[in-house]
């Protein structure tokens, strides 16, 4: 297929009139957040029955793409998350509806295909070869660039007709429509708290009193500054110098100097005098919770049943040709065992297909036996034992 490249406003104008009366079309996007904290929009890839544009987002203003996006058409993308991400950042909104088209693929039993290999699997179709280094932010794109972008939608609309219509011989359109739902409703913000930012880093998870609460204060700071200066949490300092910083938390810039992993670029503009501020500010408050006190520990009796029930999921996915992950996780596993009001498997489809069946196992009406080639069935309990004592 033909594409456009739309490098005005006028032009994008034209695009949006034309696609505010279409049902379903596909979006990608083109992005680098290498070396900034927010994902910076080269590309946008939009195809719809005959069309294909590719809107050049250092040229136009992707603002009025609005209108497209929470109107009543739906958007297929290919492993949406970031996708999602970056249009609410520039458009601010995602869109009203969404087809994932990696989460229906997995409910078809491919395990979160790339988009290469799930149209190799749909179409017989090969993706033209990527630079997975390309600089989207060059200008003008060559033609090799542009080819490529043009072909992560070329054909999306396609494998998305034939993903709908396998699923729903399969009785499972609605399970994957509820997925993407999820996807596309997610508040995306949480992964920005600063406050939490010091659960992504491994290290200081570990930690114990004080020094959680200086890791929590420093980690903090750094994600605020880096979302101020829209740099990299990296640039504005590293993993390994906030835990240095909290096991042993100077009290002066001379002090700051001998921490590892701590560069005199990290002290530079007043940064060091915010950094203290930071450390003292940590060191008056009472540590954060290692984990969410709303969340219970699973009992030490159910923890033999969440192992079991795992191994069962495990061949249940197999049998269905579901991926595993979509099916239920270990964490949905022990949340629905614990009784969480929000587990996943105590609503919709879940509840139904891997709640019910969990449920009568822990209560002793169900068991799960071998059968040959090591696969574990789910069956009805007899209560009879297999010999007297």
């Amino acid at each position: 297929m033909a594409f456009r490249v739309i490098d005005d406003d006028a032009a994008l104008q034209d695009a949006i009139f034309a696609l505010l009366d279409e049902p379903v079309y596909a979006v990608d996007t083109e992005f680098h957040r290498e070396r900034t904290y927010f994902p910076r929009l080269a590309l946008v890839q939009i195809a719809w029955p005959g069309n294909l544009v590719l809107v050049d987002a250092l040229a136009v203003d992707l603002r009025p793409l609005r209108s497209v996006l929470t109107g009543p058409g739906m958007a297929v993308i290919h492993a949406a998350d970031q996708d999602l991400e970056v249009l609410e950042l520039v458009c601010g909104c995602v869109p009203s509806r969404l087809f994932d088209t990696q989460i229906a693929a997995g409910f078809l039993g491919m395990a979160f295909p790339s988009l290469g290999s799930l149209y190799e699997h749909e179409l017989n179709i090969q993706l033209p070869k990527a630079d997975r280094l390309t600089d989207w932010f060059a200008r003008p794109l060559t033609a090799q660039q542009l080819d490529y972008a043009a072909s992560d939608v070329e054909h999306l609309l396609e494998v998305h007709d034939r993903l709908r219509q396998k699923l729903k011989d399969r009785g499972r359109l609605q399970w994957a429509l509820d997925e993407c739902e999820q996807q596309r409703s997610r508040d995306r913000r949480r992964n920005r708290d600063p406050d939490e930012a010091w659960r992504r880093i491994k290290e200081a998870r570990q930690l114990r009193g004080r020094a959680r609460s200086i890791a929590q204060a420093v980690a903090a700071w750094r994600e605020r500054k880096a979302a101020e200066l829209d740099q990299p949490v990296r640039f504005i300092l590293p993993d390994l110098a906030i835990v240095g910083i909290a096991q042993r938390p100077p009290g002066s810039i001379q002090e700051l100097r001998k921490i590892r992993g701590l560069e005199d670029r990290h002290l530079r503009n007043g940064m060091a005098e915010e950094l203290l501020q930071a450390i003292r500010g940590g060191m008056a408050v009472t540590p954060p919770p290692t984990r969410d006190n709303s969340t219970k520990e699973l009992s030490r009796e159910l923890r033999p049943a969440a192992t079991l029930v795992s191994a069962w999921v495990s061949q249940l996915a197999r049998d269905l040709e579901i991926d595993a992950a979509l099916l239920a996780t270990r964490s949905d596993i022990e949340a629905f065992l614990r009784g969480d009001d929000e587990a996943r498997l105590a609503t919709g489809w879940r509840a139904e297909l891997v709640g019910e069946p969990i449920r009568r196992l822990v209560s002793g009406d169900a068991a799960l036996a071998f059968e040959s080639g090591g696969r574990l069935r789910l069956e009805s309990r007899s209560h009879e034992p297999l010999a007297d004592r």
